[in-house]
C-alpha cells in the first residue's frame, strides 16, 4: 500500500476542500451544544459534473431560529458575461485570449472555487446574529495549471441590541488569530469590512463589522491557507460565548420587533449588495435554495420607523453609522 501523501503536497485546492469539510463538522457541532435541535444535512449536486455541496441547515431550536453552515466545491465554465461583471471586483480575472489575434475569445473560462459559507440566526433579540465565509477561486489554463486565483472571506456580528463586552470579545479574537501572521491584517480588514458592510441606501452598515478581505493573492498561498485556517479558529470561541451569555435573556415584544426590524436590513444588503450572492445566482447550475439561505425565517420592515432618542435600539444605530475600534 503506499504511503498516505504529505498534506504540504497536496493542491491548495483539494486543501482548502479538506479544511471546509473539517471545519463544517467542527462547527455545526459546537452551534448543536447550545441547542435543543441538530443541524440538518441537505446534499446537492450541479449538472454536468460540475460539484456540488452540503447545506447544514439548524431551524426551530431554543437558540437559532434558523441558520446554516454550507460548504460548496463547484466547478465549470465561467460565462463572458459573468467574468465580466465579476472583473468589477477582482481586478486580476481575464478572458482566455486568441495566440493570434491577443483579443479574448469568445467562450468563458474554466473555474473552481470552494468554501464555507454560514449565517446563524438566534432566536433571542439579545444574542447577534453571525455570519462568516471563507472561500478559494481559481480559474485555470487548457493545461490544468493555475491561472488567476485568490482567497476571500471574514467574519462579522450584526447585533440587534449592543452589548460592548460582546463586539470586543468577538473583535479581539479575531484579531489575535491574524496578528499571529501579519499585525496588518486586522487593522486593514477591520475597515474593509466597516466599508464593505455598509448599506448604502440606507447610510448605516449591517452591523458591528468584524473582518473581511477578497482578492488576496499577495503571498504564497500555504501561507493564507494558514491565515484562513486560524481564522476559523477563533470562530467557536469568539461566538459561543455571547450566545450563552444572551440566549436565556428574558425580552419583551417591543424587542423581539426591534430584532424584525434588524434583520429587514440584513436582508437588504444580502440581497443588494452581498459578493457572495451575486456570484452563486450568476454561477450557472447554482442552487438558489443554499444561497438564499442566508435570510432569515423572519424580517419586519415598518414605515418610517425611528428609534426613541437615548434608547437602546439608538445605542446601537449610533453604532451602525459611526464605526468603532473594538479589538483590546
Amino acid at each position: 500500500m503506499p504511503a498516505p501523501k504529505d498534506p504540504k503536497n497536496l493542491t491548495i485546492r483539494k486543501q482548502m476542500e479538506e479544511l471546509i469539510r473539517r471545519k463544517q463538522i467542527e462547527i455545526t457541532q459546537g452551534l448543536e451544544s447550545l441547542d435543543t435541535v441538530k443541524f440538518h444535512p441537505d446534499s446537492w449536486t450541479r449538472g454536468n459534473d460540475g460539484g456540488g455541496g452540503t447545506s447544514m441547515v439548524i431551524q426551530d431550536g431554543s437558540t437559532f431560529e434558523k441558520g446554516g453552515v454550507n460548504i460548496s466545491v463547484v466547478y465549470g465554465e465561467l460565462t463572458p458575461g459573468a467574468v465580466i461583471a465579476m472583473k468589477a471586483d477582482h481586478k486580476n480575472l481575464k478572458l482566455p485570449e486568441d495566440p493570434v489575434t491577443g483579443l479574448p475569445k469568445s467562450e468563458g473560462v474554466r473555474f473552481f472555487a470552494c468554501g464555507l459559507s454560514m449565517v446563524i440566526h438566534p432566536k433571542n433579540p439579545h444574542a447577534p446574529t453571525t455570519h462568516a465565509n471563507y472561500r478559494y477561486f481559481e480559474t485555470w489554463n487548457e493545461d490544468g495549471t493555475p491561472q488567476t486565483w485568490w482567497f476571500g472571506g471574514g467574519a462579522d456580528l450584526t447585533p440587534s441590541y449592543l452589548y460592548e463586552e460582546d463586539a470586543e470579545h468577538f473583535h479581539t479574537l479575531h484579531k489575535q488569530a491574524l496578528d499571529k501572521h501579519d499585525t496588518e491584517l486586522y487593522p486593514r480588514w477591520k475597515k474593509w469590512a466597516d466599508e464593505y458592510y455598509y448599506i448604502t441606501h440606507r447610510g448605516e452598515t449591517r452591523g458591528i463589522g468584524g473582518t473581511f478581505f477578497d482578492d488576496f493573492d499577495d503571498r504564497d498561498p500555504q501561507e493564507i491557507l494558514k491565515i484562513v485556517e486560524d481564522s476559523f479558529d477563533a470562530f467557536l470561541p469568539s461566538y459561543l460565548p455571547i450566545i450563552e451569555r444572551r440566549k436565556d435573556m428574558p425580552f419583551t415584544e417591543e424587542e423581539k420587533q426591534w430584532q424584525l426590524i434588524r434583520r429587514g436590513r440584513y436582508v437588504e444588503f444580502n440581497i443588494m449588495y452581498d459578493r457572495g450572492t451575486q456570484f452563486g445566482l450568476r454561477t450557472p447550475g447554482s442552487r438558489v435554495e443554499s444561497i438564499m439561505m442566508t435570510l432569515p425565517a423572519h424580517a419586519s420592515w415598518v414605515y418610517n420607523h425611528h428609534p426613541a432618542p437615548g434608547s437602546r435600539e439608538e445605542k446601537l444605530m449610533q453604532a451602525t453609522t459611526k464605526p468603532r475600534e473594538w479589538a483590546k
